[in-house]
């Protein structure tokens, strides 16, 4: 019988890194080299979140992390959630289900700190029963002072593990000295004996030019330099972190079909877009610019936190318009989840879910009403598109339910609204040529969208655009098979690293 290793940690000197894609790397080598690895990050602020199995709802970069391993994703990879509803509030998911609404400095500031740090230990004691070994992601960075006696997340959870602690820095942002010298002499003692090493990404340009600079750290510090992991343009591996986006708004491409994404404030689940990326002929941008809007081939109204808000803003900046006389103008406009919401008549919100109590009308493109509501729907589907295509996979992700105008209390989508939607859907159906046709219908349940035409529809469900089928039918292009090529990344990913960090170094201490 193989001995256990100990816990394996990535830590940062700031926020955006490449915490979580060297984690999902590194559960990919130990993966591949027989271990049997797991995810796991204590805390996570991400609008991109992914449902479980079970139904629950954890974090995406935990859910990559568990594909790399070659496992199911689980809620005690990612026991605290916190989703920003708005600049200073954000819902808490606990262990994958909502727990409430908080500020900023209730979160923090709270006396329930104590709670939440007892209740990750235990997801992590639980998942380390199952696991060997769990390969921990800190998050931002380790050292904010003022924020240390309240971590539930970064070295606290170290000394709990007894994890060996890999520091890893950005030397493309510049400061990589300051960063690791600062961070490092921040750490009381009993924190800074657990850091290993540091690694050092996204350096461009010849490794051999670093050669002093690595020595020079190394003396400075006190601790090794275990890799320089070279910048890449080539792996694709999804992030959790919108900031991304900002390096996706080249738009209008000649020749291409042009897919413009709404780029909503709350934007959530974006990687609902990354198969779309991979197919030729498609160019995916994302943009609020009415005119960058107006030179689109399709719109996607994508999900987002907080629908009413975003819905208003977008009215503030003359989105609805653009996205309206686009719609009018028989360029393709597709909802998603809260883009879905947006697209119908009234979106209502009597518990006041996302702030104020308050109805308000929606751009008018799908003859619907939504209702927000305070429980939330996380579940994986299974699904047709159309009454006989191939079975396609997805997940729902919402607070609210959508109603087919002038039909009491059914649900949009599936055959039995759509036969049954009556006069109120004639004014919406009349814009168009073409008799509405089954939106996808859900194995063993009711439908969860609305398909007024192919260039007109909206659905709850994220991950629809990951489909072959799906994307070949609406958009007339080939996607490749998309977990496919997720599962070509990894493994290059795991190359990549492989070839720029000590492994013999890494496992040695492991071992220990």
């Amino acid at each position: 019988m193989r001995p256990l290793l100990r816990p394996l940690m990535f830590v940062g000197t700031a926020s955006d890194v490449g915490k979580s894609v060297i984690t999902a790397g590194f559960c990919r080598i130990l993966a591949q080299d027989g271990w049997r690895p797991a995810p796991f990050k204590a805390q996570n602020m991400s609008l991109n979140s992914y449902v479980t199995p079970e139904g629950l709802e954890i974090g995406r970069a935990q859910a990559v992390q568990a594909e790399a391993a070659g496992i199911p994703c689980h809620s005690d990879m990612n026991p605290v959630l916190l989703k920003p509803t708005g600049d200073s509030h954000a819902q808490l998911v606990l262990h994958g289900r909502p727990a409430g609404s908080q500020s900023a400095y209730d979160y923090f500031m709270g006396r329930d700190r104590a709670a939440l740090w007892e209740e990750v230990r235990q997801a992590y004691d639980r998942l380390a029963r199952r696991f060997n070994p769990v390969v921990l992601e800190g998050a931002g960075s380790i050292s904010e002072l003022n924020l240390r006696q309240r971590d539930i997340t970064n070295m606290r959870m170290a000394l709990h593990t007894g994890a060996d602690v890999y520091l890893i820095a950005d030397i493309d942002r510049g400061g990589v000295f300051a960063s690791v010298y600062g961070t490092l002499a921040l750490l009381p003692p009993e924190e800074k004996a657990l850091i290993r090493g540091v690694i050092i990404n996204k350096f461009r340009g010849d490794a051999r030019l670093f050669v002093d600079g690595r020595r020079q750290l190394e003396e400075l510090t006190g601790v090794p330099v275990a890799g320089v992991l070279p910048y890449y343009r080539d792996i694709h591996i999804e992030e959790e972190d919108s900031v991304v986006l900002r390096q996706k708004h080249a738009v209008h491409r000649p020749g291409a079909v042009n897919v413009a994404i709404v780029r909503l404030p709350h934007l959530s689940n974006f990687t609902d877009f990354a198969a779309l990326e991979r197919a030729g002929g498609l160019h995916v941008y994302y943009t609020d610019d009415p005119v960058e809007l107006a030179e689109a081939s399709v719109i996607v109204l994508p999900g987002t936190k907080n629908t009413i808000g975003d819905l208003l803003t977008m009215r503030e900046l003359g989105v609805d318009k653009a996205v309206i006389a686009a719609a009018e103008a028989g360029v393709s406009v597709i909802g998603i989840c809260g883009g879905y919401q947006m697209m119908g008549l009234t979106i209502a919100d009597p518990h006041g879910v996302e702030g104020e109590a308050q109805t308000v009308s929606g751009l008018g493109l799908l003859p619907v009403h939504t209702v927000l509501s305070k429980e939330k729907t996380t579940v994986r589907r299974r699904f047709r598109f159309g009454e006989e295509g191939p079975v396609c996979e997805g997940y729902e992700i919402h607070m609210g339910q959508t109603m087919v105008d002038g039909v009491g209390g059914g649900l949009a989508g599936g055959s039995e609204a759509l036969d049954r939607r009556g006069a109120g859907a004639s004014a919406a159906s009349d814009r168009r040529a073409g008799r509405p046709v089954n939106f996808p219908v859900v194995l063993g349940d009711e439908g969860d969208g609305y398909w007024l035409s192919e260039r007109c529809w909206g659905t709850y469900m994220h991950g629809i655009l990951d489909n072959q089928a799906v994307v070949k039918q609406v958009l007339g292009v080939d996607i490749p098979d998309y977990r496919a090529f997720r599962e070509r990344q990894y493994d290059r990913l795991s190359e990549h690293i492989r070839a720029n960090i000590d492994l013999e170094y890494i496992y040695s201490n492991l071992r220990l």
